[in-house]
């Protein structure tokens, strides 16, 4: 990464290109539990931390939390911090990272009894969990999901008998609840690298189906190393963490009035990544999300960001409706589409999501303005793309033309990486937009 320059604060150090993203071993405790394939790295997190002078007595503020890497960053550095996540099973994930003080004792003691339990009952119908049973599969013990459930899936995301031990597994879990939302969380990191055919590569897809596969193992292992990360850290077990299911374009009552030192972020980017596909296999199986309705209203409080969560009413986009790039970019996307003569709905829906997205943005950054106090420091990991029809956005760059316009004084455009793109095998930017805020004086105050 180039250097940060925020007022005389530290230099980051630069970061090969193959490491910038990559977790390291030092940073495995905690943020391991269960990671969103899309975050970003730890050391990003503790790098601005410091560049900004963030220390005990600040608050640091993720508004786009995801699975708790700035939370759990700020609270190993004994930060109190706020995150906001409208994705159920992400916000989930958030505050159990977050929850440092079950007891690591209790923690395995209960997981052992879990454990035993499962196994009994799978015995009790004939299968080990350690072999391949899958050709009992027959048999009406056999246990699936219910088909409003199945359809919210990607296809053979997991093979029956796994699945079947998978449900067996989580009811147990729920049958104790002392230290229940860490044997969830361990659950659903077990579920997803260990026990069904997902892969990831970023995109979240389907890989080797697996006739059978062991559950409580896998699981009973991923207890034993939060238990020892616990003892590590517990330290700052008291360290306030908050996690709000909220909606990070409109944060009018659920942050405090100038409560915020810091935010460190990463919105999603303007592209055809559903992210919810990402945690959907967990989300489903835990209870998270059951139906296509739910999972419609979950996508209305996300950010705009690809044609699977755009809706009739949205009106995001009249926050750039005078925003000349921003309309140039839709329009250059609406005349290749006709140009290469595309004409499916999602095709036709880019210019939309686009003005949605930078849309959302706004509204995002000028309702995020009362929560600053004075002199407070913002960093946000975007990144360049051309998804829609190859016609490149600049995402950092518009995203620091609209923040001035409300405002914030811009402190720079650092290149964290360069990302090879799926469709063009580019070399797309992935950045971090340096912001400051001091009251906005030269801004202008959108109201829509």
């Amino acid at each position: 990464m180039q250097t940060v320059s925020v007022k005389g604060a530290p230099e980051i150090p630069l970061r090969p290109n193959g490491s910038a993203n990559k977790v390291g071993v030092d940073d495995r405790a905690v943020h391991g539990w269960y990671r969103f394939v899309l975050s970003f790295p730890p050391h990003l997190v503790a790098d601005h931390l410091s560049a900004f002078d963030v220390g005990p007595g600040a608050t640091a503020l993720d508004p786009f939390c995801g699975t708790g890497t700035t939370l759990v960053e700020a609270k190993k550095r004994g930060v109190r911090s706020v995150g906001v996540e409208a994705n159920p099973f992400a916000g989930f994930a958030s505050a159990v990272k977050t929850d440092w003080e079950v007891s690591p004792f209790t923690l395995v003691r209960d997981a052992e009894m879990i454990a035993e339990e499962t196994d009994r009952l799978l015995r009790a119908a004939g299968i080990d969990d350690e072999s391949d049973c899958s050709g009992m599969l027959g048999s009406p013990f056999i246990r699936g999901l219910a088909a409003d459930q199945r359809k919210l899936l990607l296809t053979n995301s997991i093979s029956p008998m796994p699945l079947h031990k998978a449900i067996a597994l989580s009811e147990a879990i729920s049958k104790i609840p002392a230290s229940g939302n860490h044997h969830k969380l361990a659950f659903a990191s077990a579920l997803v690298e260990s026990v069904s055919n997902l892969e990831f590569g970023p995109e979240v897809g389907v890989g080797n189906m697996k006739s059978d596969a062991p559950v409580i193992m896998p699981w009973l292992g991923r207890v034993r190393e939060m238990a020892a990360d616990i003892e590590a850290v517990r330290r700052n077990a008291s360290v306030k963490s908050d996690v709000c299911d909220a909606d990070a374009r409109d944060l009018r009552g659920v942050l405090g009035k100038e409560s915020i030192d810091a935010v460190i972020t990463s919105p999603p980017y303007p592209n055809e990544k559903d992210y919810t596909r990402t945690t959907r296999l967990e989300s489903v199986i835990l209870g998270f999300v059951e139906n296509r309705i739910q999972l419609r209203e979950l996508k209305k409080n996300l950010v705009r960001s690809n044609t699977r969560n755009v809706y009739k009413k949205d009106d995001d986009h009249l926050w750039v409706s005078d925003n000349q790039k921003v309309q140039e970019i839709a329009a250059s996307i609406e005349q290749r589409r006709v140009a290469l003569g595309k004409t499916s709905g999602f095709e036709r829906m880019y210019p939309r999501v686009v003005m949605l997205y930078f849309g959302g943005m706004t509204r995002h950054l000028a309702n995020l303005r009362e929560a600053l106090r004075p002199g407070a420091k913002l960093a946000y990991v975007v990144g360049d793309q051309a998804s829609y029809l190859r016609v490149m956005i600049r995402t950092g760059t518009l995203l620091a033309e609209i923040a001035e316009r409300l405002g914030y004084e811009v402190r720079g455009i650092d290149l964290f990486r360069t990302r090879l793109a799926t469709a063009t095998r580019a070399q797309l930017r992935e950045e971090v937009l340096l912001l400051e805020w001091n009251g906005g004086s030269n801004g202008r105050h959108y109201s829509v």
